[in-house]
């Protein structure tokens, strides 16, 4: 199986609820706090991607005083998106787990255990 990665926010009860659901599956895994460790826009673009969205506004947090903050309702520039998820990473959604080349958002929780068989 391929080893998993989550990026966590330890704060967030979701994150922490499937962080739980990697470590009880027993599943190598590698957790990353991205909020320390910030996310390129490159990274970004390669896990869109994996996730299937079309685009980054389907990945973002939209009620963050953030997004408010930077206007970005109406941008429509899909680089601007990203550039600002890799500046402010709280603007990502999560937890975001990772296997091979696809990846989910773990919301609800009840996903994750099914997204690691």
């Amino acid at each position: 199986m391929n080893k998993i990665t989550i990026w966590h926010n330890p704060r967030c009860t979701k994150s922490r609820e499937g962080v739980a659901i990697v470590e009880e599956s027993k599943v190598e895994h590698e957790i990353i706090k991205y909020l320390d460790d910030k996310p390129s826009v490159k990274e970004l673009k390669a896990v869109l991607k994996m996730l299937g969205f079309k685009s980054a506004r389907e990945w973002m947090r939209t009620k963050e005083a953030i997004y408010k903050e930077l206007n970005l309702k109406d941008e429509t520039d899909e680089e601007k998106l990203l550039e600002a998820m890799a500046e402010h990473p709280k603007l990502i959604e999560r937890p975001v787990i990772i296997k091979g080349d696809k990846a989910i958002i773990g919301r609800p929780s009840s996903i994750v255990a099914d997204f690691l068989k």
